[in-house]
């Protein structure tokens, strides 16, 4: 009988008393986090993984084969789930790495009478559980960098928030650095609110935007261009001296695009664009607005 079968087979026919030792050995380790995972929920898992875990063993040892496919999902899904749930990387892999002890424990007592196959016994089970624990952080990791991304690409959404000024006037006021990646961002929530509302004038203020390069003007002109397309014709506020300054020194030609000071600058033209006006109200001696009732009692 080959020795990974018949080590399958002992772990199999001591499975109940292998499980209740390892729950019990997850549950005194110091790492195990009691506020975010109930005794049952552990116990569940890992009653499941180590049916999944006897099944792939009794067929091979190596983990890159067919049968450990279902393990792994459920290592996988394990470990992701944890992530969310707020585990560390090493609280994460001891799911794994503590079922070595129980293991090891019954690796002892089948060979306590042969160190040959005691030694290998225990040398190709440190090697399984050893891949195994490796596999759960690398799949924490790249569950982690999943939800960065998420969340970066949240915070990128929520940065560019296009405003509604007035009818037919939006305005998309830029903090930071703008990069492809943002730009891109920018241009699908700008054209997508030009889309919503109909808007005429889309107005880019650039007054938190810290610095204006070659790269930065390239991305404001295709926004801008991408706006032209769907009907909407676009005003840069925020253009400071030093900005200014820079934009002629590297060459950039704006000279088709309104450029202002300021957002109520280039306000200011958007509504004279659209045929509206502001205009301010009359004040009472009071200081307050004077209605025409006011006015005629004053009469």
């Amino acid at each position: 009988m080959p020795q990974k079968t018949q080590l399958a087979g002992d772990i199999r026919d001591q499975q109940d008393r292998i499980l209740n030792d390892w729950v019990n050995y997850q549950l005194s380790a110091g790492t195990l986090r009691r506020d975010l995972i109930k005794e049952q929920e552990l116990r569940e898992a890992s009653r499941q993984f180590l049916g999944l875990f006897v099944t792939a063993l009794e067929d091979s040892e190596d983990i890159s084969t067919p049968s450990w496919k279902p393990a792994k999902e459920f290592l996988a899904d394990l470990t992701r789930t944890r992530a969310l749930q707020g585990f560390n990387p090493s609280e994460t892999a001891m799911f794994v790495f503590s079922l070595k002890q129980p293991v090891f424990d019954l690796v002892q007592r089948q060979n306590q009478h042969d160190a040959k196959k005691l030694g290998g016994d225990l040398w190709s089970m440190t090697l399984l559980l050893d891949k195994l624990g490796l596999y759960t952080m690398e799949i924490y990791q790249q569950s982690r960098d999943s939800i960065i991304q998420r969340q970066q690409q949240e915070m990128l959404e929520l940065s560019t928030p296009v405003v509604q000024l007035w009818d037919e006037v939006l305005a998309l006021p830029l903090i930071g650095t703008l990069d492809s990646g943002r730009t891109q961002v920018v241009m699908e929530a700008l054209l997508q609110r030009i889309v919503d509302t109909g808007a005429k004038i889309a107005i880019i203020d650039i007054t938190g935007v810290p610095t204006v390069d070659t790269l930065v003007a390239q991305h404001l002109m295709k926004t801008v261009s991408a706006a032209r397309l769907m009907g909407a014709d676009c005003i840069i506020s925020g253009i400071r001296p030093q900005i200014a300054q820079t934009i002629v020194h590297l060459g950039v030609n704006l000279r088709d695009i309104v450029t202002k000071a300021t957002l109520a600058d280039a306000f200011r033209v958007a509504l004279q664009r659209t045929g509206a006006s502001v205009a301010k109200a009359a004040l009472s001696a009071h200081g307050t607005t004077a209605s025409g009732d006011d006015q005629d009692e004053g009469n």
